[in-house]
């Protein structure tokens, strides 16, 4: 019994641990090329194929991994975003979501929380977000990592950070300095 205790203690100990990682950086730096990819996606609760070269077509996009719909931090994240769209339009960027979450659950929440103001994509086996390099270690879910990319495919600014404070003003100034660039 006490081996019992110890060694489940150990394991929330670690658990917890693997919770509050926070990266200091986006592993894809600035100016590198991002990897192309399409998901099942969801907006306003009606699911779609989501691609990203096509989203390029029309502007810059602000791709943000987030660990998982409906807790605290990744609302509090979702609610800022969708309160943004109107300043990411402005400057002809498009906000697209991404989390490890079945996309029957992207769907409530790209209504409740997304507040049916932009997409949300389920990746599900994990593969966008370790090709972004946001997987979290150990644990079935990407890390809060924001990335800005130029219609020419290159990421122009990426932040990692669990908290959700940053994400969405960090992502607005370099999509209008990008807009700024000649």
């Amino acid at each position: 019994m006490r081996r019992f205790l110890a060694t489940t203690a150990f394991c929330a100990v670690a658990l917890s641990g693997a919770l509050t990682i926070t990266p200091a950086h986006a592993a894809l730096e600035t100016g590198s090329h991002a990897p192309d990819f399409s998901a099942p996606a969801s907006l306003g609760g009606h699911e779609f194929t989501y691609h990203l070269a096509e989203a390029l077509k029309t502007g810059p996009v602000v791709l943000y991994f987030y660990p998982a719909a409906f807790t605290k931090g990744c609302t509090i994240e979702a609610h800022e975003f969708a309160d943004a769209i109107p300043d990411f339009k402005a400057q002809g960027a498009t906000v697209i979501g991404v989390s490890m979450d079945p996309i029957d659950k992207l769907n409530r929440f790209s209504v409740s929380e997304c507040r049916s103001a932009f997409a949300v994509a389920a990746d599900p086996t994990g593969k966008i977000t370790r090709n972004y390099a946001a997987k979290m270690p150990l644990l079935h879910m990407a890390s809060r990592t924001s990335y800005v990319i130029a219609p020419d495919g290159h990421i122009v600014m990426s932040y990692a950070s669990m908290s959700p404070d940053e994400h969405v003003s960090r992502a607005l100034a370099a999509v209008k300095a990008l807009k700024q660039t000649p």
